[in-house]
């Protein structure tokens, strides 16, 4: 029974939830039998894989997140895989063999990242903690408090650590010592989704994906508004209808900024001048996956979407996974990987968007995004697992 990874905030934060029904394995293209309910996920579908997939390793981060819904994932830098737990602390596993390098043992919720950069691996915890360790050793450097959650990982550079706390704020560190150097306040709507993702850095930029539905560009060195534009507009009868978030980290590809939102649309920003290049009515709440031409998003209904990086245009959809609730999409080689609520990792085509393989990760959800480095994609379930595949022919 897949519950939505969206929590709602009021005066509080709520969970919103709906009962999904199970799924079996059916021949056919979409899937999905003729008397189907409409709200169960699509029956997974036979198909003739086009392409290898091998599960090169497994390992635990600790105990994940559960139900808690801060969509928790790992992250590659310099040949390593870091990886927090809300209970079990942070560890790093060598990328090609998945073996533990170091562990960092703590009884803290660590529920934000990590984040990895410039010899730091930073992450955010649940009571508003952040905490900076060596990369190379898992010894920690330091620690930091903020008022509220921090579900996002945090992004390293520029000579600060910048943390997107769940208030909407974004504050900066000074990566040697901790210390605070500034801090950006945004008000987020009544009523959002649960979740954020990390900024992304640009030459002297800080872009951050806002709750409204607009994206923000900050100045790196004090924090100062440069340009806000909107992504989608919160429009709609009830609080819900207006729901808009842009709740995955948007990428900055040369001097163009790609952002996404759960409004179903994508734009492509000229990220000096803040300026749109295009708009498309296709999009999600999540992470991009970025090809050489192309954009891939899952969208909220669980459609996967490819999009022309120049023009915005619609290149295909696939809607053979929808109401799987599925993570943001990865790139590997040519094909685009999604997770979805049961642990399947689904890999389609990037050329034509046609299912091409299937592995399971484990028997729970994943929610966190996939990540690709070296030709290897990693994703880790609720349960805090971890498992790492590499394509073959």
């Amino acid at each position: 029974m897949p519950a939505a990874p969206v929590l709602l905030r009021t005066s509080a934060v709520l969970l919103c939830a709906f009962a999904l029904g199970g799924c079996s394995t059916v021949k056919g293209w979409f899937g999905g039998k003729k008397d189907e309910k409409p709200n169960e996920p699509a029956e997974l579908t036979d198909f003739t894989p086009s392409v290898t997939v091998s599960k090169i390793w497994s390992a635990q981060a600790g105990k994940g997140e559960g139900r808690v819904g801060v969509r928790q994932g790992p992250t590659v830098a310099d040949g390593r895989v870091y990886a927090a737990a809300v209970e079990g602390g942070v560890r790093a596993f060598d990328l090609q063999t998945g073996k533990t390098v170091w562990t960092y043992e703590s009884k803290l919720r660590l529920s934000g990242g990590p984040g990895a950069g410039d010899g730091l691996v930073v992450v955010g915890g649940l009571d508003g903690e952040v905490i900076a360790l060596d990369a190379a050793t898992g010894a920690e450097k330091w620690q930091a408090k903020l008022p509220a959650e921090v579900i996002a990982a945090p992004a390293i550079g520029l000579g600060s650590v910048f943390v997107r706390s769940n208030d909407g704020h974004v504050t900066a560190f000074d990566a040697a010592s901790g210390e605070r150097r500034w801090f950006w306040v945004y008000e987020v709507p009544a009523l959002s989704l649960r979740g954020n993702d990390a900024v992304v850095l640009g030459p002297g930029y800080v872009f951050s994906g806002n709750d409204d539905g607009s994206v923000t560009a900050l100045s790196a060195a004090d924090g100062h508004t440069l340009w806000n534009l909107p992504v989608a507009q919160q429009e709609g009868r009830s609080e819900l209808d207006r729901l808009a978030d842009v709740d995955g980290t948007p990428v900055l590809d040369g001097s163009t900024l790609y952002a996404t939102s759960f409004k179903k649309q994508t734009v492509a920003i000229d990220a000096p001048s803040g300026r749109a290049i295009w708009v498309s009515q296709f999009g999600g709440a999540g992470r991009l996956g970025v090809g050489s031409d192309r954009l891939v998003v899952s969208d909220p209904a669980g459609s996967v979407h490819a999009l022309d990086k120049a023009s915005g245009a619609s290149l295909w959809q696939q809607p053979a996974l929808a109401r799987r609730l599925l993570t943001s999409t990865a790139v590997q080689g040519d094909y685009a990987a999604v997770g979805d609520y049961d642990g399947y990792l689904h890999w389609l085509k990037l050329d034509t968007g046609e299912l091409a393989a299937r592995a399971r990760v484990s028997g729970k959800a994943l929610r966190g995004s996939p990540v690709v480095a070296d030709g290897i994609l990693v994703a880790q379930d609720i349960n805090g697992e971890l498992a790492a595949f590499r394509l073959g022919q």
